[in-house]
């Protein structure tokens, strides 16, 4: 999956923002603005939460790659 990197953030759950406190603010406003086709939800999502999902793996030079399993 491809990531694309949008102008505006996507809003992003508070939850999820919280488990990212260690990351730094530089980081995590450049993961803000970018986004992924989700194969698992069906729609266009912030990458951070596709970085805490379990079925990310990883990403390398914009390609993320998941398991592509459904969510429990």
């Amino acid at each position: 999956i491809g990531a694309k990197t949008l102008e505006r953030s996507l809003p992003v759950p508070k939850e999820i923002q919280e488990e990212l406190k260690g990351l730094g603010a530089r980081m995590l406003n450049r993961m803000r603005k970018d986004a992924v086709d989700c194969p698992v939800k069906g729609k266009t999502i912030a990458f951070i939460e596709c970085f805490l999902c379990e079925n990310f793996i990883r990403r390398a030079r914009g390609i993320i790659e998941c398991r592509g399993n459904p969510l429990s």
